[in-house]
């Protein structure tokens, strides 16, 4: 490559060193005002928030966590029914999620053609797509009869004497929400586990294959252990997804504030309050309690992402500095 002549390298040093910089510096401004404007935007929502239920808080105590009870006409005000529920559905629905999802994201890395994999992972990620009062119909008029008819009243005909399935088989209830919840959760828990997996180094697989490992021993051993932490962080993302979804829980968990064990149950959850029982606050109170729950809910979404995404990064950094050192 020919060397500039001396008099053009210092032409181009003095153009360097004089340019504007107008560009980048605002540029700059506007990137860090996006991001503080983020940050204002959560701080607003959980200082206003909070700022609603002062009333509630004071009024209901550190025993409203465990409180069962809950009876706005006397005041009385426990959101335990309302937890429980939100725990039930979502971890149950994580369960089911992130063994299914990290099947089809195996399936779509490991073993489909390219031709299969493509479509099958757009059919995955529309299903994100869907309104979720669309799967709240879909649930109230197609999936809670199949329930009641082909699952519900086999279990409790043969397995009635168990805690999980005692009760009426009505359909309607923790088994038609958590179904519901398994099916949209899915999408996130697929779509973040196949970057996860697709993020493995191909050394990893071709070690384990030239040591004579079949197809499945080389993803136990090879994939799914460098995969771990951030197939965690897809969970948990779903998690978040599971415990903040308020409309087609609403329309197919039966909206009443018990606990039970048993599946077909009809229970609650901490979104579903808010959302059918906030036009009728019709005092303070009862009001700030919803916002009370609302608080709760934020906090625990909030951490959840916050613990995901960690997850996600931290496999995400391992496998950039493995591929650096390689």
């Amino acid at each position: 490559m020919t060397a500039l002549p001396a008099e053009a390298r210092r032409v181009r040093t003095l153009l360097a060193e004089h340019r504007p910089r107008h560009g980048e510096s605002l540029f700059r401004g506007l990137v860090v005002l996006a991001s503080l404007t983020v940050l204002a935007v959560i701080a607003g929502l959980v200082l206003v928030i909070a700022k609603e239920s002062l009333l509630g808080i004071a009024h209901n105590g550190v025993a409203f966590l465990w409180g069962t009870t809950w009876d706005p006409v006397h005041s009385v005000f426990g959101a335990l029914p309302f937890i429980y529920g939100t725990i039930l559905t979502a971890t149950s629905a994580l369960v089911l999620a992130t063994l299914i999802g990290v099947g089809v994201a195996l399936f779509l890395v490991e073993l489909a053609p390219g031709w299969l994999a493509r479509p099958i992972g757009f059919m995955v990620e529309m299903l994100a797509a869907i309104p979720s009062v669309v799967y709240g119909l879909w649930g109230i008029f197609v999936l809670a009869p199949w329930l009641r008819a082909y699952v519900e009243a086999p279990l409790h005909d043969r397995l009635g004497a168990l805690p999980f399935f005692s009760g009426n088989p009505i359909g309607i209830g923790n088994m038609a929400a958590i179904v519901v919840l398994t099916i949209m959760v899915l999408p996130t828990v697929a779509a973040v586990s196949r970057d996860v997996i697709a993020a493995v180094p191909d050394s990893q697989r071709e070690a384990a294959l030239a040591i004579g490992a079949t197809r499945w021993e080389m993803i136990r051993v090879g994939v799914l252990p460098y995969a771990r932490s951030g197939i965690l962080g897809a969970g948990i993302l779903g998690l978040a997804r599971g415990v903040g979804e308020t409309m087609a829980v609403t329309m197919v968990i039966g909206n009443a504030p018990t606990i039970s064990p048993s599946l077909f149950a009809q229970g609650y959850t901490m979104a579903s309050v808010i959302a059918n029982e906030f036009t009728e606050a019709t005092t303070d109170l009862y009001r700030s309690s919803l916002i009370e729950i609302g608080l709760l809910l934020l906090i625990i979404t909030l951490f959840i992402n916050a613990v995901a995404r960690l997850l996600v990064w931290r496999v995400a950094y391992s496998a950039t500095s493995r591929s650096l050192l390689a």
